[in-house]
């Protein structure tokens, strides 16, 4: 619970860190129309989220200290308590460079990326404006759900007046593995998740797939070093899904259930036999999860995923508010996502019982330098 993680670095920690068990993530929309009051908002957010990934208060002055006539700098509730490997990782929506109407309020839209742009409306979305867009974002991740709390609540105390929280959402329970040392967890349906996730170790892979590179993009030469991030929030149809036969569950999957192994045999990391035979087509069906997102069958193209478990509590019909809050790193959203979004929700099985409800896309800029503030790049001249 002790450990830490550096603020500054060659790139936005949160990403390929070891994945904590909480999270607590929120979408802001930014409601100044001063460029200056955004710059100073980054720059606050930026030394706040150093200190707090330290394990110090949100403010220079701290939660007990200060003037007694005056709200303290930090709100208190993480007194005493370690850094519990607190991450913070910002990321920077559409809206930021153009509003709904076009409109460019901070000087910002030649700068905007060409794959920064509203996801879109997929097959099967039920989309809730609520819970979806942003101009900015949060990922607050720890290993105690107070410090991630903590962390997301004084960031959005500091940005009053300047930016809101449009939506929010809290996790538990990773569903994902971001380095070789983590156990692969398991998802709401009782099946592991994220076997074959990007790791932290494989650094080719994090270069193809996962960062933006010099050159991707000449207008937003800002962004390299950066990624862009997938935000999903993926409604289980629990009660639904808990009534399907064992058999027929794997088959929606790919896999076996126990120990995660595809279901053409071996272990959990052996590769998938897509071709061998079963009683009525091939073992692992062609609409299987695990055939439809393999990277075989989508032009190579890998993500790293960073997802959580939610349970929102339960509807006036004691159906559970649960599911998957789906968070995956990609450099490219047009190559590395929608293609795959497009085909699972034309042909995966697993759709029948997945309902998405939340939708964003944010670039998330590189890493922070000594002396500068969180996306520097892009207001520089």
């Amino acid at each position: 619970m002790a450990r830490s993680y550096a603020f500054r670095g060659t790139h936005q920690a949160g990403i390929v860190t070891p994945a904590q068990d909480r999270l607590h993530f929120a979408a802001f929309d930014v409601t100044t129309e001063s460029r200056d009051d955004l710059v100073a908002l980054l720059t606050a957010w930026t030394e706040a989220a150093e200190r707090m990934t330290k394990g110090e208060g949100a403010g220079p002055i701290g939660p007990t200290q200060g003037a007694s006539n005056l709200p303290p700098d930090d709100t208190g509730e993480a007194i005493g308590l370690p850094p519990s490997g607190l991450t913070i990782t910002f990321g920077f929506g559409p809206g930021l460079f153009r509003s709904e109407d076009g409109k460019d309020r901070f000087g910002l839209a030649a700068k905007q990326p060409a794959a920064l742009k509203t996801l879109p409306h997929f097959p099967g979305d039920m989309l809730e404006p609520t819970r979806s867009g942003g101009d900015l974002c949060v990922q607050a991740c720890a290993d105690d759900p107070q410090v991630a709390v903590h962390a997301i609540r004084n960031l959005a105390r500091i940005a009053f007046g300047t930016a809101s929280v449009r939506w929010s959402q809290l996790g538990f329970g990773r569903t994902s593995t971001t380095s070789v040392d983590q156990d692969t967890p398991r998802n709401l349906f009782g099946f592991k998740d994220g076997t074959q996730n990007v790791k932290a170790e494989e650094k080719d892979d994090l270069s193809e797939h996962v960062w933006v590179a010099d050159g991707d993009d000449p207008k937003a030469a800002w962004l390299t070093g950066g990624s862009y991030l997938v935000a999903r929030r993926i409604n289980m149809r629990i009660e639904v899904w808990d009534r399907q036969a064992l058999e027929d569950q794997e088959s929606f999957v790919g896999r076996t259930k126990d120990t995660g192994a595809p279901l053409s045999g071996g272990t959990e990391f052996t590769k998938p036999d897509f071709d061998m035979p079963g009683h009525d087509g091939p073992v692992i069906p062609d609409d299987s999860h695990v055939r439809l997102v393999h990277p075989d069958f989508n032009g190579g193209v890998r993500m790293l995923r960073r997802g959580y478990n939610f349970v929102d509590g339960s509807n006036d019909l004691g159906v559970l508010n649960a599911g998957l809050f789906f968070l995956a790193y990609v450099r490219n959203p047009d190559t590395h996502f929608v293609p795959l979004q497009t085909k699972m929700a034309a042909h995966d099985a697993m759709m029948e019982y997945l309902q998405v409800t939340g939708s964003a896309l944010f670039a998330v800029p590189p890493g922070t330098g000594p002396g500068e503030y969180v996306g520097q790049a892009l207001f520089e001249a």
